[in-house]
Formats: C-alpha cells, sequence, structure tokens
C-alpha cells in the first residue's frame, strides 16, 4: 500500500506540475476554500507538490518509515488485507487533519498556499516512533543516529516553534498537528500500545 501511495503521488504531482490552473484548483487555500466551498481541496493538497526537491524529500520520507508502519498494522490486526486498508485509511485521513491548525489560522488570509504530503508523512514518521521508540535515526547534519524518541521530541518542539513564528513558507503546523495524530490514533485504536511505548523507554532509562 506504501507503494501504491507513493506511485499515485508522484504520478499526480508530475500532472500538475505541467498545470498551473490544475495546482491552483487542487491547493490548500483556505480563503477560497470558504468563499467557493471546496472543501475537497483538504485531500487533493496532499498529492501535489511544490517542486521535484519537495516531492522527492517526502516520497523517501514516506517510503523508509511506512512499509514498517503497514507491517505493524498487519501484526496488530492480525489480517494482511484489513491491516493495508486501515494503513491506508490512516494515511487519507492524515491529510486533512493535519491541515486543521492551518486552516483556522489562515482562513482570512487570501494569500496563503499550501501543498504536500509532509503533514501525512509525519503521521507515519510518528506512528512508526510509538512502534519503534529506540529505532536509530540518522538525521542531517548530525553525525550520529539518534534514538526516535528524541528525534520525536526535537521535532515537535521545532515545529511548534516555528509555527508560533511563521516567517517561512514551511507549514510547521501540518507537521506538528500531523504527528501528534500519528502518534495519539493507533493508541486510540489499542490503548495498549501506550503501555508497550512505556514500558520501552522506562526499560531503555533503566539500563543507565
Amino acid at each position: 500500500m506504501t507503494i501504491i501511495i507513493i506511485i499515485l503521488t508522484i504520478i499526480i504531482s508530475v500532472i500538475v506540475f505541467r498545470n498551473c490552473n490544475l495546482f491552483y484548483r487542487w491547493s490548500f487555500m483556505p480563503n477560497v476554500m470558504i468563499k467557493d466551498h471546496s472543501y475537497y481541496r483538504f485531500l487533493t493538497s496532499g498529492f501535489i507538490h511544490s517542486g521535484w526537491a519537495h516531492l522527492l524529500i517526502n516520497m523517501l520520507v514516506l517510503w523508509s518509515f511506512g512499509e514498517n508502519v503497514e507491517k505493524s498494522f498487519i501484526f496488530l490486526l492480525h489480517d494482511e488485507i484489513i491491516g493495508k486498508i486501515l494503513f491506508l485509511g490512516f494515511y487519507l485521513l492524515a491529510i486533512p487533519i493535519s491541515s486543521l491548525t492551518s486552516f483556522v489560522k489562515h482562513r482570512n488570509n487570501p494569500d496563503y498556499i499550501a501543498v504536500g504530503a509532509s503533514g501525512a508523512v509525519s503521521a507515519v514518521v510518528f506512528c512508526s516512533i510509538l512502534f519503534n521508540p529506540l529505532s536509530k535515526l540518522m538525521v542531517f547534519p548530525i553525525p550520529i543516529p539518534l534514538p526516535a524518541i528524541l528525534f520525536g521530541i526535537a521535532y515537535l518542539i521545532y515545529s511548534w516553534f516555528m509555527g508560533k513564528r511563521n516567517n517561512d513558507n514551511i507549514g510547521h503546523d501540518a507537521h506538528f498537528l500531523g504527528a501528534i495524530y500519528g502518534f495519539l490514533i493507533p493508541i486510540a485504536l489499542q490503548p495498549s500500545l501506550f503501555i508497550r511505548f512505556l514500558k520501552i523507554i522506562i526499560n531503555a532509562l533503566n539500563i543507565f
């Protein structure tokens, strides 16, 4: 399912690269969405990107984490088909959910526009952190691998801080909300996951 999402996102993004009108019709523009009720943009904006670098980075991260999260859903449900369907639903819902803060914040800003799968990708990354909090991640420019939980904490703080500053064109609010969604939704489905997560962290701390 992860590969299907990646292929579909690449195809749609490449089509939109060549069609400016389609880009603006499918982009996330809260002020326009309210005026013309084009709320489909909540979903379509997650399948288009501003350029090749934006697209490739998002898809590389999704590929790196998505298949493991997908396998975790299959393992939890003991059913491959249902697990894949649940992962697909988890990802698709993450796209609009991660944009809610930006929608409220920028509803009166006619110039605000956002695209990309970053919010949903953040959800997948933080779902992975829930399942494997001690897995090692390489984060540029830090030359040593970091435990996933430390990366997650630093990422949340950074996204919250930058979202408050709101002085660049990056959707930090979507990153933050997507991360929270990705961590909490699996727990809502199976609360024992949080107990497992805490036990892993506590056991790791006891080592020291």
